[in-house]
């Protein structure tokens, strides 16, 4: 389905639908038996959830009727209790999350509905919903086991307000005593834009019409990715010949200053993004801050960047165009939450810093699948010594890093 994305220039299709531990539930139509997930718990004993968003296109809404869940830990990194009756993950996303079983015996559902960030609506996507049932034990009588689960309040769709407020609600939890590793001194600013736009046919989109307008393609600093051929990234790397196979020119800002969320979608030119494969080259133990800032040029969406290799503090998030000024007095340098996925908001921007301490070459991209295709990614060139174009020193060993 990718393969024929990419070959044609037309974005996949969507899901039919969503599932739970490989089931859709009760409410998808399906005639195939044991299509619903059932979790046994007894009552007021605590449970640890692990959600996990391992969907292609779709961030999910997740909800246990008549129950409360306490957040604990995001991508794998603690975090400060946090109480909500709803967790939203991003497609690549985890989050792990206490529930008490406080409810009366009886049986109640889970649910995990879409949340559709795109503004104007994207393209058309599975309006359904995936249940399991979490049952009490005792619940088996016949009294209550022919009752229906109870079906908790499904957020609508398009709630960007509720999906904002649990992406920035949580904070990291520390050790005690010890202060926050969030590194103070930065080496390399970077402000990247993330988001669609168009590109003509690419000679390898074998099916795609040539004949029609521009198809859609994706970028981060108009910078489109294109996966090389014939030799991999981290083998021209370690060669150290990366000619014919990537350029270290990736801008550490946009080509052009425009306003980034503002209705630019009848501006052809603006749109188009060209291909390429570049890579931003990083010294050992350099502190990077990156803008991820989200554009408009087709739609505003929110869109799930990854980094490989590494986690990075979330200093602050916002909507619109980013603002140094106003967004450096809400940084956060006490507690910021840790991850390696973040769901920069839709028509708005975030703020992260790392420390490159882990060599090698790290893909940076979207986790929608179907983005990936269409290049919404890039490469950070992470060296064990000096630049290759000069002998600059490696930074002093009293840099602050992650620990």
């Amino acid at each position: 389905m990718e393969r024929m994305a990419f070959l044609t220039g037309i974005p996949a299709p969507h899901a039919d639908a969503y599932t739970i531990n490989g089931k859709p539930g009760d409410f998808y139509n399906c005639s195939a038996p044991n299509q619903t997930a059932k979790f046994e718990v007894r009552q007021n004993g605590t449970y640890l959830l692990r959600i996990i968003n391992a969907g292609m296109n779709t961030p999910l809404f997740f909800k246990v009727a008549k129950h409360r869940l306490t957040v604990v830990g995001a991508d794998a990194c603690y975090t400060k209790p946090y109480k909500t009756d709803v967790v939203v993950v991003s497609p690549g996303q985890t989050v792990d999350a206490l529930m008490v079983a406080s409810a009366a015996v009886g049986r109640y559902y889970m649910a995990a509905s879409p949340y559709d960030s795109a503004i104007p609506q994207g393209p058309p996507f599975s309006d359904t919903t995936a249940t399991a049932i979490l049952q009490y034990a005792g619940a088996r009588r016949k009294t209550v086991r022919w009752r229906p689960p109870v079906l908790p309040r499904r957020p609508p769709v398009n709630d960007t307000a509720t999906a904002h407020r649990f992406f920035s609600g949580m904070t990291a939890l520390l050790r005690h005593g010890k202060p926050s590793a969030v590194p103070l001194a930065v080496d390399t600013h970077m402000y990247v834009t993330v988001g669609l736009g168009v590109s003509l046919c690419q000679p390898e989109q074998l099916l795609c019409n040539r004949s029609a307008p521009p198809v859609f393609s994706s970028s981060m600093n108009n910078a489109s990715f294109v996966v090389p051929k014939n030799t991999s990234l981290l083998e021209a790397h370690f060669r150290r010949e990366p000619a014919g196979v990537y350029t270290r020119d990736f801008p550490d800002t946009p080509p052009v200053v425009f306003d980034y969320t503002g209705d630019e979608s009848d501006n052809a030119t603006m749109q188009f993004t060209t291909k390429s494969t570049k890579v931003k080259t990083l010294r050992y133990n350099e502190t990077v801050e990156m803008v991820l800032q989200n554009t408009r040029l087709i739609a505003k969406e929110s869109h799930p960047m990854h980094i490989h290799g590494f986690n990075f503090f979330i200093l602050a998030q916002g909507f619109g165009n980013y603002d140094k000024r106003r967004a450096e007095r809400r940084f956060n340098l006490v507690d910021p939450q840790e991850r390696n996925t973040i769901a920069v908001p839709t028509g708005g921007w975030a703020v992260i810093r790392f420390v490159a301490d882990n060599p090698g070459m790290w893909y940076m991209h979207c986790h929608f699948d179907a983005h990936i295709s269409l290049g919404l990614a890039m490469v950070l060139e992470v060296l064990d010594g000096p630049t290759p174009e000069t002998s600059v020193p490696p930074p002093p060993a009293d840099l602050p890093r992650c620990s």
